[in-house]
């Protein structure tokens, strides 16, 4: 089971795909910088008369909901659209739905316009778009929903089959499930809860993978998610005990060593 998921690093470096990122302002710098690190090439374009245009030749396109504007939105449907017809994948973070209601509202319109490939989000976030009751804490997921994940598998599998995609929720343990297979991982260290757009660069990881093997988004999605947890962990170990700046710098380090090697002896998963 392991190996489908580690030789899928070596496609990427191989195949060097170009993942359109509209994202948000605070963390594009990390995105574009996660997105070389694992050897694929970024672009962050949201201007709307190029949104399409970079979509069609794009390997994969990344939507961001951190920091939300009205601006952006039409540009998110436009390449979301125009992938969509080149047959590019499309993650798609719904940074924050629950907590506005121009977040909820953007989101229900990506997910009725775009059809998307991946969607990426924590527990809060996941519950919310499943309709089940949840409570937000701004755009991290609140200890409420934490400390209640209920059974997380199941929400995640039931939002999967309902909008026919990849779902992965991001936490302690990571689900990542297409409606019929789930997979768990338990790599990742507590450290990564306290570095600002982890979250957004797993989505750009998630992009990198996908943009690699577009016919393999599960196993793209659980490829990407080991890496980014076990980088935090690499992480933790090299610069953890110097604070958070230091272990900024060494995640983006242990991405950039990544290899099927160490994905192989360091993963933590299993099949639900």
């Amino acid at each position: 089971m392991m190996e489908k998921y580690t030789k899928l690093i070596e496609q990427i470096r191989i195949r060097k795909p170009l993942v359109h990122h509209i994202t948000n302002y605070v963390t594009a710098n990390d995105c574009a910088n996660i997105t070389l690190a694992i050897g694929a090439s970024p672009i962050m374009a949201d201007a709307q008369r190029e949104a399409s245009d970079i979509a069609r030749i794009a390997s994969a396109v990344v939507l961001n909901m951190g920091t939300l504007n009205e601006r952006t939105i039409p540009s998110m449907i436009k390449a979301g659209k125009a992938a969509g017809e080149a047959g590019v994948p499309i993650i798609f973070d719904p940074v924050g739905v629950g907590a506005s209601r121009l977040r909820n509202e953007t989101a229900n319109l990506v997910l009725e316009e775009v059809r998307i490939g991946v969607l990426c989000g924590n527990i809060s976030e996941v519950r919310f778009l499943s309709g089940r009751q949840s409570k937000t804490k701004g755009v991290d997921a609140s200890e409420h929903d934490i400390q209640n994940p209920e059974n997380a598998v199941l929400i995640a599998k039931s939002l999967a089959a309902q909008l026919d995609c990849v779902v992965a929720v991001t936490g302690a343990v990571d689900v990542v499930t297409d409606g019929k297979r789930s997979i768990c991982i338990e790599n990742g260290h507590i450290m990564l809860s306290n570095l600002t757009g982890t979250g957004c660069m797993c989505s750009s990881l998630i992009g990198s993978f996908c943009g690699a093997v577009p016919n393999m988004l599960l196993e793209a999605t659980v490829a990407a998610l080991l890496s980014m947890g076990i980088a935090g962990e690499i992480a933790h170990t090299e610069a953890g005990q110097q604070g958070n700046g230091s272990f900024r710098t060494a995640l983006h380090d242990a991405v950039s060593r990544m290899d099927s090697d160490t994905l192989m002896r360091r993963a933590k998963l299993y099949e639900a």
